[in-house]
């Protein structure tokens, strides 16, 4: 009789639990309570293939800003298709409407590692304009192609041609403000 007891009670209180976790839809039918997701709709969460726009800073491991929305109109793009750089691209995917998140990226994830190869000398006699160049200049070669004057020795110029960003981790501070599916 106890034990008939028990298994009646255990019956009773699953029922009871099981029986709060749905709730009727508009349908008749039932739906889970929201949180499968979260409790997030789903049509504020950006995916693969959305147009977004996002405010943004950029920082190096010193805290230095090297670019940032501040005062402009934040940066559209559509998200997971490579428009931007691999890890800001990938960092987005799954982000909500105003949700904002700090990350760090690792070279591989940015704009690579420095490339020995990109980084050139350059006999002065090649430049016309060799005598007024000084170093951290900004050079465009002939293919259009930036670098910036590393070195100035006697009788040529050092050019770094790699990305300026090549060769270090990167910390953005995102925040979603717009999702256009």
């Amino acid at each position: 009789m106890e034990k008939k007891f028990f298994t009646i009670l255990a019956i009773v209180l699953v029922v009871a639990i099981l029986s709060g976790c749905v709730q009727p839809d508009d349908t008749g039918g039932t739906t889970g309570t929201g949180q499968e997701n979260g409790g997030i709709n789903m049509s504020e969460v950006v995916e693969t293939g959305n147009s977004i726009a996002v405010e943004y800073k950029g920082t190096l491991q010193d805290g230095t800003q090297f670019d940032a929305s501040e005062g402009r109109a934040p940066l559209e793009f559509t998200a997971g298709t490579g428009q931007m750089i691999k890890g800001f691209d990938a960092a987005v995917i799954g982000m909500t409407l105003n949700e904002e998140k700090t990350i760090t990226l690792q070279p591989s994830e940015a704009y690579g590692e420095t490339d020995p190869s990109k980084i050139v000398e350059v006999p002065k006699a090649n430049i016309g304009d060799a005598n007024n160049l000084k170093v951290g200049m900004s050079v465009t070669n002939s293919q259009g192609i930036n670098g910036v004057v590393k070195e100035i020795r006697d009788n040529v110029i050092v050019i770094d041609f790699n990305h300026q960003l090549a060769g270090k981790p990167l910390t953005f501070w995102i925040k979603v403000v717009k999702i256009d599916k």
